[in-house]
């Protein structure tokens, strides 16, 4: 199904045997959880437990792309497989009218995790999500490219302090803003995922990927940012720019289409430096994920 994020791969979140097929269509670890997707406010408290922040946050930004991990409520229709092993639950009301519609009519939650092979590219079209899926899926939802292009934004909001756990959409400025405090994190302990997005790697293309290139060799295709490339450019194998401008949004919009079509015209992508501000977090968070060493 299309979300204002990217493509998620969705099913009924209280049947087991569902989520079962959703993790082997992946080929998604067991131990990552999924995100649990609701129409609305109501929904999302019949699932987890909103204290004081938990609701200030659902109130400024849903629907939207922000998930909150919550404590679960008991009894609530998450199966246990969706959620890990862990005593919290994922929640995201988004925004998209083709999801709100694909909601309100199942009449229940659904896991929609990214409907791409686990740890590759994001899906932003559903070409991308046929590619990846194939007959894995029983039927693509297509609404044309995602909106924004790049996941949401998850907090975490089990602990003594609220967490960013994976940065995303929603800069991590306006979070605490409508919060009133500070976020701790990004947590990155090498232990297993409280959240989606956190393995060390992850969105990964087949090509290798080096970052901060403030020159390209010959061969390499270059995935460039703002005015200016860097030296050695005329030597690249392809181009793409994600914002001549060097506007974060039309980035981070971008981003995932151009990874996939680099991928497919060179074994390495150089990626120029993108600044650490605004939605630049989530982008080199992304990079960051796509250049580490690959899982086994």
């Amino acid at each position: 199904m299309p979300t204002e994020t990217v493509y998620g791969l969705a099913a009924d979140a209280a049947n087991a045997a569902a989520v079962a097929r959703v993790f082997l269509a992946k080929g998604r670890p067991r131990f990552n959880p999924l995100i649990v997707h609701v129409a609305g406010h109501e929904a999302a408290s019949s699932i987890g437990d909103f204290g004081k922040t938990a609701a200030r946050l659902g109130e400024a930004f849903w629907p939207g792309p922000l998930t909150l991990v919550v404590p679960r409520v008991a009894g609530a229709p998450v199966s246990d497989l969706a959620l890990a092993g862990l005593d919290s639950v994922a929640i995201r009301v988004p925004s998209h009218p083709v999801a709100q519609a694909l909601l309100r009519e199942f009449g229940a939650p659904l896991v929609a995790p990214s409907a791409n092979r686990s740890g590759h590219v994001s899906a932003t079209t559903a070409a991308h999500v046929a590619a990846d899926l194939g007959d894995a899926v029983a039927a693509i939802l297509d609404a044309g490219p995602s909106q924004i292009g790049l996941e949401s934004t998850i907090v975490g909001l089990v602990g003594d302090r609220p967490t960013l756990l994976r940065a995303g959409a929603i800069p991590r400025a306006a979070i605490e803003q409508a919060m009133g405090a500070l976020l701790a994190g990004p947590v990155n302990d090498g232990g297993a995922p409280l959240a989606p997005g956190m393995l060390a790697s992850h969105y990964a293309p087949a090509a290798r990927v080096r970052l901060d290139a403030v020159s390209v060799e010959p061969g390499e295709a270059l995935l460039a940012f703002g005015p200016g490339l860097p030296a050695g450019a005329a030597e690249a194998a392809a181009i793409i720019n994600l914002s001549a401008t060097g506007d974060l949004v039309e980035a981070a919009g971008r981003f995932f289409s151009a990874l996939r079509d680099l991928d497919r015209l060179a074994k390495t992508i150089a990626v120029a430096p993108i600044p650490q501000t605004g939605l630049g977090e989530a982008i080199n968070d992304r990079l960051r994920r796509a250049a580490a060493p690959r899982q086994p």
